[in-house]
């Protein structure tokens, strides 16, 4: 405020003073605010980047930490499972005959048709009979004949041997006699071996099946001339057992007869496409030799085959169950991978982490295959999601 008592230039001069620190003193409360409010905007900034940055290294740190990964496991098996060999092998009919004329006739019918299953017995084809029967008619009456001359022959003799003791016939009368009933009887033996000739020619007007069995194409019309050197009139096959055989490694030689020394060897028949056999036997044959050429040794399973599924001369798969094998670990194929240093299964250790084994392979057992090495009784395989982990990978075990 200007002093009243100074001059009047001097009270203006205080006044600009006045004014002037006013101003300045106003200056430096704006600029302390500023300040301050610089200060807390930047304390909020360093206190809150600093806990910004902290959140995000705790995200980062649990987005670096993996997830365990739901898998599922099986667990390592110990039996006893059957130890087979397989073959490539072709059936073959135990029977395949070609049906034949006996006796030249024209054939009159075909009882069954082509492609029939027939019974043993069962009428196939019919000759004309009539000239046989004929025949056999004429030779009876022969027969009958010549049965009546041995009767008259033999009471001839009767009274001879009366008379020739009392001297009322000669001896010479008497020796014909005796020859003339050794004739007769002779000759009523050959009418009887004709008439038995004539019943069996008849009989074989009549084509019957031998064995039970499948019959073929007929090639024989009805109304053909046929006979012993005409062509055949149809084949049957027996169907029911059949043959398999198959040729045996040498390799395998010794395991076969091993298992042969200790009685049957169980044989099962695969058609291609087949999962699963209803078709089985044994093993009934083993050749003497081994082919030098293929190192091979010929064998044959009889085979039952009561739904005649099997044809003979198709290509199968046998398989011999030749021996147990005792205590042996299985785990499940689908658990199997692959890799440049063979096969290998993921394994949960206890900190349920996977580990790699590389394992052995020895004979299957449906779907799971035995493994000789790698693994124990009890181990917990991994059988699923084998392409999303790896050796060291977190995972959740997931029985089945």
């Amino acid at each position: 405020m200007p002093n009243m008592h100074l001059p009047t230039h001097l009270q203006n001069l205080q006044s600009e003073l006045e004014k002037h620190d006013m101003w300045n003193w106003k200056l430096s409360l704006g600029t302390v605010a500023v300040v301050g409010i610089g200060l807390a905007v930047a304390g909020e900034s360093y206190f809150g980047g600093a806990a910004d940055l902290s959140a995000s290294k705790a995200n980062a740190t649990a987005a670096a930490a993996p997830q365990a990964m739901p898998v599922p496991v099986a667990k390592v098996v110990k039996k006893t499972i059957p130890i087979y060999l397989d073959y490539s092998a072709r059936t073959e009919a135990i029977r395949n005959v070609t049906l034949q004329a006996r006796i030249s006739g024209h054939l009159m019918k075909q009882h069954k048709p082509d492609g029939a299953d027939v019974a043993e017995g069962d009428l196939l084809y019919s000759i004309d009979d009539r000239d046989f029967r004929a025949t056999l008619d004429q030779l009876r009456a022969q027969t009958d004949r010549d049965a009546a001359q041995l009767d008259y022959a033999q009471a001839n003799l009767t009274r001879g041997n009366d008379l020739v003791k009392s001297g009322y016939v000669a001896k010479d009368n008497f020796d014909q006699r005796s020859s003339t009933l050794r004739q007769a009887e002779a000759t009523l033996a050959m009418d009887k071996a004709a008439v038995h000739s004539a019943e069996i020619n008849l009989d074989h007007t009549e084509i019957r099946a031998p064995f039970a069995g499948r019959l073929g194409h007929s090639l024989a019309d009805v109304g053909t001339l046929v006979g012993p050197s005409a062509s055949g009139l149809n084949t049957l096959v027996q169907m029911d057992p059949i043959y398999v055989t198959f040729s045996a490694s040498e390799a395998d030689l010794a395991t076969i007869q091993k298992a042969k020394a200790l009685g049957k060897i169980e044989a099962v028949v695969l058609l291609p496409g087949e999962a699963t056999s209803t078709h089985k036997g044994d093993v009934t044959f083993l050749d003497n030799v081994v082919d030098r050429t293929t190192g091979t040794i010929t064998a044959r399973a009889t085979i039952a085959n009561a739904d005649f599924a099997l044809l003979a001369g198709q290509y199968v798969s046998v398989r011999l169950r030749v021996m147990d094998q005792p205590d042996a670990l299985l785990v499940p194929q689908v658990a199997l991978g692959s890799s440049q240093m063979g096969k290998f299964v993921y394994v949960v250790n206890e900190k349920n982490t996977v580990d790699q084994r590389l394992v052995s392979l020895g004979a299957q057992d449906g779907s799971l295959v035995s493994v000789t090495t790698g693994v124990k009784e009890g181990d917990s395989i991994i059988v699923g999601n084998l392409q999303k982990i790896g050796p060291g990978a977190p995972v959740q075990p997931i029985a089945e």
